[in-house]
């Protein structure tokens, strides 16, 4: 007999559920979020289960859910996936009313029984790195977007002539350029701050370019296939590998297709047939897919509209170099 264990993961807590295969409740624990807590977690489930095969279905919350993740994983559980969206509909079928740390532990397991195709969890740690630099990388960016906008204005209050490009706040040779006129013909406090912005954008700029060097080096190393796409670079690569995994946990392209938010969804009715744009799935990777898109449209002799359905699989070409 197959028991399933639902886990409602929070940052402090989580709490789990077991229920046998026709979804009644067997028993239920909540540990703490810590690497003994999980290990009391499957010893409690492997203790109720008397031996049988276990099915670990966690909330699809990976920065709460990570460590719990891999914990299961080191001890050789099998874990799905369960997407929040699916516990609605399990929760207002329930007969218990309200909402708990339990009820959700309980919709999360009978959500992992009507559904047997969940994504399954695994941990590659190419795939994990990969994902760490390039979120590190776009936070980085982001931290320095926001202080070009704030130089932006230092730098028109306090002379509306100096002339800076739309955009060129990440060249080093400008940055250099326009702290030495500060320094020359600019006094005061304004001056001041701005030029302690202009040092910080450029020792962001810095670490984003060695960010990204070595980005590139692991994505040649890990997935060149993907380097060969035309429109495909070496960010764009490590946004498709950090975001899928394993192209190979997937069934087929159009599951991978629907994990992208790149799958059409049918609308027809009668004899009409037409199609919806998806607007679910992994965002990030939709945003990778299409940057690779549109960047083969406007090749000479790339994919144009009346010949996408020649577009290759980015998940395929990545997976024919999978050992």
């Amino acid at each position: 007999m197959v028991l399933t264990v639902g886990i409602d993961v929070h940052k402090d807590t989580h709490t789990a559920v077991l229920v046998d295969e026709l979804g009644r409740e067997r028993a239920q624990r909540t540990c703490r979020a810590t690497d003994a807590g999980h290990r009391v977690l499957v010893r409690w489930a492997h203790g109720r289960a008397q031996g049988g095969e276990r099915v670990w279905a966690v909330e699809d919350c990976r920065h709460v859910s990570v460590r719990l993740e891999r914990a299961l994983l080191a001890a050789g559980q099998r874990v799905v996936r369960v997407p929040p969206k699916l516990m609605a509909g399990a929760r207002s079928s329930a007969r218990t009313r309200g909402k708990s740390d339990p009820i959700d532990a309980l919709a999360i397991a009978r959500a992992a029984l009507r559904e047997p195709q969940l994504p399954v969890a695994e941990h590659d740690q190419a795939s994990r790195e990969l994902k760490l630099l390039v979120d590190h990388r776009e936070d980085l960016v982001c931290e320095r977007t926001r202080m070009q906008n704030r130089l932006g204005w230092h730098l028109h209050e306090l002379d509306p002539e100096l002339d800076v490009p739309a955009r060129a706040l990440d060249r080093l040779v400008l940055l250099d350029r326009l702290a030495a006129e500060l320094d020359e013909h600019h006094q005061g406090l304004l001056a001041r701050l701005a030029g302690e912005l202009l040092a910080d954008i450029r020792e962001s700029t810095r670490r984003i370019q060695a960010l990204e060097r070595e980005i590139a080096g692991r994505v040649r190393q890990h997935a060149p296939a993907l380097l060969e796409l035309p429109g495909c670079e070496a960010l764009t690569a490590a946004k498709i590998v950090g975001e899928t995994a394993r192209p190979g946990r997937f069934r087929s392209e159009a599951c991978f297709a629907m994990h992208a938010g790149v799958a059409p969804i049918p609308a027809s009715s009668g004899r009409t047939n037409r199609h919806w744009l998806a607007c679910s799935g992994n965002r990030q990777l939709n945003a990778a897919l299409h940057r690779i898109a549109v960047t083969q449209a406007r090749l000479p002799g790339g994919l144009g509209p009346t010949t996408s359905d020649d577009s290759t699989c980015a998940a395929t070409r990545w997976k024919h170099c999978e050992p």
